[in-house]
This record gives C-alpha cells, sequence and structure tokens, in this order.
C-alpha cells in the first residue's frame, strides 16, 4: 500500500476510505491521496516528489527499509544534491539537499 510507504517517509498516518482509494495526512504539509487506477504504469510519472532531508545517505536508508529502490548515482551541483529513487510502485522521486 503506497500510503504506507508514503506515511513512513514523510510522517502521518495511512488511512482508508475504501479498497481503491487511501491517504495519508503529512504533518504541516497537506493531504497526499492514492486512488487506484485498472490501468499499468506506464512511462514517466506525471508527478515528482522531492522530499528536503538534512543527510541523504540516513534518508536512503529508511527508504530504502521502507520498500524504496534507487535509482542510479547521487548528483551534485551549485542547487545541492539529489537521489533518485523508486517507491514500491515503480514511481520516481528525490530525496534532495541544498547546497552546503
Amino acid at each position: 500500500m503506497l500510503a504506507q510507504f508514503w506515511a513512513g517517509v514523510l510522517g502521518g498516518q495511512p488511512a482508508m476510505r475504501d479498497d481503491s482509494w487511501h491517504f495519508v495526512d503529512v504533518p504541516g504539509f497537506t493531504r497526499l491521496a492514492f486512488q487506484r487506477v485498472p490501468e499499468d504504469k506506464s512511462g514517466k510519472n506525471r508527478l515528482h516528489l522531492d522530499v528536503d532531508v538534512p543527510s541523504i545517505d540516513v534518508a536512503v536508508e529508511q527508504a530504502v527499509g521502507l520498500g524504496a529502490t534507487v535509482v542510479g548515482n547521487r548528483h551534485s551541483d551549485a542547487a545541492g544534491s539529489f537521489q533518485v529513487l523508486r517507491d514500491p510502485e515503480g514511481n520516481e522521486w528525490c530525496l534532495v539537499t541544498p547546497p552546503s
């Protein structure tokens, strides 16, 4: 269940409205809702989340423990550093830190 995964990454508690619609009310943020669709995922995400973290190393370890997979190498530039991951359903997202 994606709501459980994202609750582990962002905080909050996963909740279920019905079998096809789950959500997480993220503390200090907004509700993330997950609705089951009949089609398989194809192509790139329609939405890509960047999650700001104090330590990419720690956050990657936690996310992988929750079911994420790492995609490629970490990237750093003048804007900071980021690591691309996939959630348990294959949606790409990033852990990011500002430049030091």
